[in-house]
């Protein structure tokens, strides 16, 4: 299975920190640490979006990995 990775480093950055996050604190979810996220790496809307497009997109997958 092949992971897709979003262009750019902040991006890359938010993907791993939430990942880190939700293993962390399970009872969480995506969507509560997105807008962290947004804050922290100090993302733009689009790239915001993008992170709400990628995790509703793989929130099938997250408990089958």
């Amino acid at each position: 299975m092949s992971t897709i990775m979003p262009k750019g480093e902040k991006l890359r950055n938010a993907v791993k920190w939430i990942s880190e996050k939700l293993k962390e604190e399970p009872n969480r979810t995506p969507q509560q640490m997105i807008p962290l996220a947004s804050e922290r790496f100090n993302l733009s809307p689009k790239e915001e979006n993008f992170l709400v497009s990628f995790y509703g997109e793989n929130k099938g997958r997250e408990k089958h990995g």
